[in-house]
């Protein structure tokens, strides 16, 4: 009852002084925040200025001052243009594809390697789900193509042995975004799995042997105890994932494909590396950029809208 009367006392004075006391009160934490947040200034928010190229016949010898204005002069020749609806259209399928699994993915991981009671065995496989996480997409992307070569691939070693037609699946329009999927979630699924590990440790011991004394089986256990207890982790990756659900993987999709499955694997990231490097179109490229951004920005206010209405303490604005 005294904290209750408390904290209606502190929030009777005026919003900013509530807010000014809480920092003061907290002022370690900020302190140790400061760094982080003079890195985010400096590398996230600064460079925002650049945004402006989106709407200006940029010249690099002349820099900002002596660009002229161009308006949404870029943005219409994007909605235009057949090449970057087809990247759009790319970006938002293979996005999609990836959120789905390396969203499921982990969670199935974590909650696995939780059952495991051999310690050595966890701790081994643990290591070796990790590993993929820490090779670049340069290496992994050569040993996915040496794994689906025709004459040498292990992958058409079983299908020549099932009685099946060896096929370079690389080439193969119909499997390479189904390719881009698996691989992602095969390299990035051991790291993503940490979270939720670490919050299935979290939790509160008593409440497993409670279930247990209550005859629940693992599968109850898991369903019933564990789920409920990572709930809010699971909604905060969630709201964090779907803001990068514009952004399909540049370094994976540059290294795997190739012009016969062009049409089915260039996203919005390779395109912006052709108009921005390769022909030098810094404008175009950043206007793309900017709807990317944009279109990202909006899905997260949105998820994290939908989160709070679900559940009033998950949301994380």
């Amino acid at each position: 009852m005294e904290l209750a009367t408390k904290s209606t006392t502190e929030r009777s004075v005026p919003l900013f002084r509530w807010k000014l006391r809480r920092i003061w009160k907290f002022k370690l934490l900020y302190i140790l925040l400061l760094p982080a947040l003079i890195w985010v200034f400096i590398f996230d928010y600064l460079p925002l200025y650049g945004v402006s190229i989106a709407f200006m016949d940029y010249n690099v010898i002349q820099g900002f001052p002596g660009s002229k204005w161009a308006g949404l002069k870029h943005f219409n020749m994007l909605f235009k243009s057949e090449m970057f609806r087809n990247a759009f259209k790319n970006t938002l399928i293979i996005s999609l594809y990836k959120m789905i699994s390396g969203f499921l993915c982990p969670i199935l991981l974590a909650l696995a390697l939780n059952e495991i009671r051999t310690a050595w065995f966890k701790k081994t496989l643990q290591t070796a789900v990790y590993l993929p996480r820490f090779v670049s997409w340069v290496v992994y992307g050569g040993i996915i193509t040496l794994l689906l070569s025709p004459e040498t691939g292990v992958i058409n070693k079983f299908i020549e042995f099932f009685g099946g037609t060896p096929a370079y699946l690389l080439v193969e329009p119909a499997y390479f975004r189904t390719i881009l999927v698996v691989t992602d979630a095969m390299k990035e699924m051991g790291w993503a799995a940490i979270i939720y590990i670490a919050a299935i440790a979290g939790l509160n011991p008593e409440v497993y042997e409670a279930a247990i004394v209550d005859g629940a089986t693992r599968f109850k256990r898991i369903i019933h105890v564990t789920l409920p207890g990572i709930t809010g982790t699971i909604i905060v990756i969630f709201i964090l994932r779907v803001g990068y659900i514009m952004s399909a993987g540049l370094d994976q999709v540059i290294n795997l494909y190739n012009p016969m499955v062009f049409e089915m694997g260039d996203i919005l990231d390779t395109y912006i590396y052709r108009i921005g490097i390769e022909q030098f179109n810094l404008s175009l490229a950043a206007a793309a950029d900017v709807i990317k951004g944009a279109i990202g920005l909006l899905l997260v206010l949105t998820a994290n809208h939908i989160a709070k209405r679900i559940n009033n303490d998950s949301g994380i604005f």
